[in-house]
C-alpha cells in the first residue's frame, strides 16, 4: 500500500534506520515501536505510549523509502509501520495497536468508560477511513482545490461530538483512544485546509472545542508536526508503507 503525504520536510530529521543499518538484537525481551516520524498512523500510537507513560519502550524510526532488510525479513514481513515488538511477537495496524497497548500495559485507561453501542465504534472507524481517503486524495495533488461547506465527513464528526460530548469536550465526552485515533488526521486536515484558506472549525463550535481540548493533552502536543519540526510543502510525496 502506498501512503501519500503532503509534507514532508523535517528541520531536524532524526536518523532513520535504512537498508545500511545494522540489525538490533531482536526479540530480547525489549519492547520496541517501529515507526515513521511523520506518519499519522505512527503518531497515534506514539500518543498512546505517551499517555500511558511508557517511556521505557524503545522507539526506532524506520525509513520507508529504504527499509532495513532485517525489518522486513525478521521483524514484520508486511513491511509497514507502526509495528510493536512485545513479548516475542510483532503486531501492526495502528487501531489494533491502540487496543493492544491499552489492554497489555499499565497507565491511564484509554477505553471509554461510558456505554457506547458497537455500531458507534464501527461508524467512527468507518468515518476515520473516510477522512484518510479524503485527505490523501487532496494531498495527491500539487494544488488543493477544496469545497468544504457541504463536506459530510466534517459534518458527521461534528454531529458525533455533539451527541456524545455531554461529559466533556472530547468525542465521547471523556478523553479516549477514539480521540487519539482521529487527531493526527484532523491535525493534517486543519493545516492543509488553512493553506487553502478554509477554516475547518468555522461554524463548528464543538469541533473547535475538541481541537482546543486536544491541545491541552501533553501526550498529543509533544507529537504534533510543528513540535517535531515538520514543515508542510505543496508537492506530494508518495512513500511505500
Amino acid at each position: 500500500m502506498d501512503e501519500v503525504f503532503q509534507l514532508v520536510f523535517l528541520k531536524d530529521l532524526p536518523y532513520l534506520l535504512d537498508s545500511k543499518s545494522e540489525c538490533p538484537p531482536l526479540f530480547n525481551c525489549t519492547t520496541r515501536l517501529y515507526y515513521f516520524p511523520v506518519s499519522p498512523y505512527s503518531q497515534c500510537v506514539k500518543i498512546a505510549l505517551n499517555y500511558k507513560g511508557l517511556d521505557e519502550i524503545e522507539c526506532l524510526p524506520i525509513s520507508l523509502n529504504d527499509k532495513p532488510t532485517w525489518y522486513v525479513e525478521k521483524v514484520y514481513p508486511v513491511g509497514k509501520v507502526p509495528a510493536l515488538e512485545h513479548n516475542g511477537k510483532v503486531k501492526g495496524e495502528s487501531l489494533d495497536l491502540l487496543v493492544y497497548i491499552d489492554q497489555e500495559f499499565g497507565g491511564p485507561n484509554m477505553t471509554p468508560t461510558i456505554c457506547i453501542p458497537n455500531f458507534i465504534y464501527l461508524f467512527m472507524l468507518r468515518l476515520l477511513n473516510e477522512f484518510c481517503k479524503l485527505e490523501f486524495s487532496y494531498l495527491s495533488c500539487t494544488k488543493i482545490f477544496v469545497v468544504m461547506h457541504n463536506n459530510t465527513n466534517i459534518q458527521s464528526l461534528g454531529k458525533c461530538i455533539r451527541n456524545y460530548a455531554n461529559e466533556g469536550p472530547f468525542i465521547l465526552g471523556k478523553f479516549s483512544m477514539v480521540d487519539i485515533a482521529y487527531v493526527p488526521f484532523i491535525e493534517r486536515a486543519e493545516i492543509s485546509f488553512s493553506n487553502a484558506n478554509y477554516d475547518i472549525m468555522a461554524g463548528r463550535p464543538k469541533l473547535a472545542k475538541w481541537i482546543e481540548a486536544m491541545n491541552t493533552i501533553d501526550a498529543y502536543t509533544s507529537t504534533k508536526l510543528e513540535t517535531i519540526g515538520a514543515v508542510y510543502i505543496w508537492e506530494a510525496i508518495v512513500v511505500s508503507c
